[in-house]
């Protein structure tokens, strides 16, 4: 894969991580598009979701450094559990919890099941379906804000974007709507419920890789030793994280202004159309 690859998954990456569109996805169909071997492309998609987890935390750094100020609290006898940023770091704790289950549990089967164009068309498909559904009942009960209990169901949606084709930042917001919160408010809470499980998918990957090339050399005979701990391209590295981060923060900034006054179900239109033009297009070719 080459610098030109590397930035055109790094541009995909950046828009499709918060617009909500599945990420997983929509690398799968460009990884497919460009000729490439999607299956040997999952320690790439490392630096591509690290570069959009930088876009989070400087978009939101207020919230960030709320949040680091109110942990900082517990060592200083000033922890305060009526503080909004106590509270965020309580609900992204609880919404953090399914996908890490799913992910430790069944992410390799995840992996081996529905990583391929096809699974991935029917799941945008169904991610669309959810988005008008979302946008439909939000419209119909209590406007509410964020509790335990729809941090937890939040975190549900999230474990379900494990699956390539269903948006993480679709999923979890839809969640926010159907439970009475705003499109704005469901927005900032499903971006920073992400941060933590992009940086701890993108470690576990990372962890997989390595392994994954120790094993490789010590059946060669090799020193397990003496083994590279950044079985990556380094450049190609590099040139995909900046490209997805400088993406992901003009996307970002974007998706938050349209929320605040047009729905889901644009996207969601543009999730059957690619949809089912991908799965005509394998059914034809």
């Amino acid at each position: 894969m080459g610098w030109f690859d590397a930035i055109i998954l790094g541009i995909v990456q950046g828009i499709t991580e918060f617009l909500p569109i599945s990420s997983s996805g929509h690398l799968i169909l460009g990884e497919e598009a460009l000729g490439l071997n999607v299956a040997a492309l999952k320690s790439f998609d490392v630096a591509l979701h690290l570069g959009t987890l930088v876009a989070i935390l400087i978009y939101f750094w207020k919230d960030i450094w709320g949040m680091i100020k109110a942990f900082g609290g517990l060592f200083i006898g000033r922890w305060n559990l009526r503080d909004e940023y106590t509270g965020l770091i309580g609900y992204i704790l609880i919404g953090t919890v399914p996908a890490v289950i799913v992910g430790v549990l069944w992410g390799d089967m995840i992996d081996e099941y529905f990583r391929s164009p096809l699974s991935v068309a029917w799941m945008l498909i169904g991610t669309g379906v959810l988005f008008f559904v979302a946008e439909e009942v939000n419209k119909r009960v209590k406007a509410s804000g964020l509790n335990s209990w729809r941090a937890v169901a939040i975190g549900l949606f999230q474990a379900m974007a494990l699956i390539p084709g269903v948006s993480r930042s679709g999923s979890t917001i839809s969640a926010g709507l159907l439970g009475g919160m705003s499109r704005e408010k469901a927005a900032r809470f499903s971006f920073l419920l992400g941060a933590p499980a992009m940086f701890g998918a993108g470690l576990w990957t990372y962890l997989g890789e390595v392994r994954a090339t120790a094993n490789v050399y010590v059946e060669a005979g090799g020193d397990p030793i003496s083994i590279s701990y950044f079985p990556f391209d380094v450049l190609t590295f590099v040139v995909g994280f900046v490209v997805s981060a400088v993406v992901g923060l003009v996307t970002v900034w974007g998706l938050m202004k349209f929320l605040k006054k047009y729905s889901l179900k644009v996207f969601a239109l543009y999730l059957f159309l690619i949809g089912v033009v991908t799965v005509l297009g394998i059914e034809v070719f």
